[in-house]
């Protein structure tokens, strides 16, 4: 994983669990990997996925069972779904916003290229 240096790792990995989330890759109930198992695979420190399960916790995107490991919450899809909604809109959309401007751009130009990069990309 290519980790950005405008946000903190915890939250990128977090941000990389709701992915999985969204994408139906991990589903309401099931087993997600161990924080060891993600710290291996992120190649991040245990302690770094430790706060972002602790974060995710707190969001009831998953929840922990003592002793067996972390699952995904009931309701983990609308949470994640409005946590990463709720981080777009206030981070990335100005910066869309005020580029858009300075380039003389309309809302129009951007659903066509939408639409493109969703055919592309998940049909």
């Amino acid at each position: 994983m290519q980790f950005r240096e405008s946000q903190a790792i915890y939250l990128q990995i977090a941000d990389y669990v709701c992915e999985k989330i969204l994408l139906k890759e991990w589903v309401a109930d099931g087993r997600i990997p161990s924080v060891r198992e993600l710290a291996i695979q992120l190649e991040v420190n245990p302690n770094t996925v430790m706060r972002s399960v602790e974060f995710l916790q707190q969001q009831d995107i998953i929840y922990n069972q003592r002793g067996i490991g972390y699952f995904v919450s009931p309701n983990a899809y609308r949470n994640a779904l409005q946590y990463r909604k709720n981080e777009f809109t206030e981070k990335d959309m100005p910066a869309v916003f005020r580029n858009m401007y300075l380039l003389g751009m309309e809302i129009d130009e951007l659903k066509t290229r939408f639409e493109k990069y969703k055919k592309q990309n998940f049909a």
